[in-house]
């Protein structure tokens, strides 16, 4: 394993910014792997943690094929983690709304710029991804439409479920987009959590994810991991909002099978201790989603579903 300061800036405050690199082997650029781009992503720096303590036992075992590198980049804002703050803690900018970045503007603008300078020839890039509302997922593999991606070897992750969805306008000053743009199948990896850390969700993310190194020639692996993907278009996902506001309980978990008018989840009045609102499904699904909240507002997404 070799370390590298792939990206640094001064500060006028404690230490300078710096984003570290983790290489594994060497040669072709074969594989990227970044873990967290926000400043609430515990989980997935976590991950990226285990990941590269896992691959430097593989390169010691002489299994990291060669002529193969990888790099491991845990953190492309240790500066808003080290605050607990999800984004830029000067202006609240979101750097993965920064791709792929101008070395001459905003300070998120050129931290993009310096990061997908470094990133942006890899053959491969894999981003531990969370979602813009705090709650739990199915762990799953999303990539979007762009013309290049590559679904059949996303199944090779040989996680629960592959999401594909149509890019919106924002999507394309994002990591997954512009790595595609570069020519690079691009993977974004949904891990379940975010603020928190969940070693189960933890361990079949890094067993997908070395399982996915296997199959495509980068590293020797046995694979204990041999499901088929089930693909799922993002437009097939349905949402199911709470109407009022309260103390949000849910009653079934990420992953369930939920029959249509079956309780959900209850809005509870938080000084009278009231069931104000039960949520329900209008037809079959398995929940996909659940924001984990202690307080729901009105008319703001409790589940995303999926039917079967």
């Amino acid at each position: 394993m070799r370390r590298e300061i792939l990206f640094e800036l001064s500060s006028p405050y404690r230490d300078d910014f710096r984003i570290r690199g983790y290489h594994f082997g060497k040669g072709e650029k074969a594989a990227c792997i970044v873990g967290a781009m926000r400043g609430n992503e515990i989980q997935q720096v976590y991950i990226a943690g285990q990941l590269i303590k896992k691959l430097k036992q593989l390169e010691k075992e002489g299994k990291i094929v060669e002529g193969k590198s990888i790099l491991v980049v845990p953190s492309l804002n240790p500066f808003s983690m080290n605050i607990g703050k999800r984004f830029w803690a000067q202006d609240n900018t979101d750097i993965n709304r920064m791709f792929p970045g101008y070395n001459l503007g905003e300070t998120t603008q050129r931290i993009a710029a310096g990061a997908f300078e470094q990133i942006k020839d890899y053959k491969i890039g894999i981003q531990f991804a969370s979602f813009y509302i705090s709650g739990d997922f199915i762990p799953h593999v999303r990539m979007m439409k762009t013309g290049h991606e590559n679904i059949d070897m996303a199944k090779d992750f040989s996680m629960p479920y592959v999401v594909v969805r149509e890019p919106r306008p924002f999507d394309s000053t994002t990591l997954n987009y512009n790595w595609q743009i570069w020519d690079c199948n691009a993977f974004s990896v949904y891990a379940k959590d975010t603020e928190k850390i969940d070693e189960e969700a933890a361990r079949l993310t890094i067993e997908s994810v070395l399982t996915f190194l296997g199959r495509q020639g980068i590293i020797e692996y046995e694979a204990s991991v041999t499901r088929e993907s089930i693909v799922v278009g993002e437009e097939n996902l349905f949402n199911i909002k709470a109407v009022r506001g309260g103390l949000f309980r849910p009653l079934v978990e990420v992953g369930e099978e939920v029959k249509a008018g079956q309780p959900m989840a209850e809005v509870i009045a938080p000084y009278e201790g009231e069931v104000i609102e039960t949520l329900t499904s209008e037809k079959d699904g398995r929940v996909f989603f659940i924001q984990d909240a202690p307080f729901i507002l009105e008319k703001t997404l409790a589940f995303k579903m999926f039917e079967e």
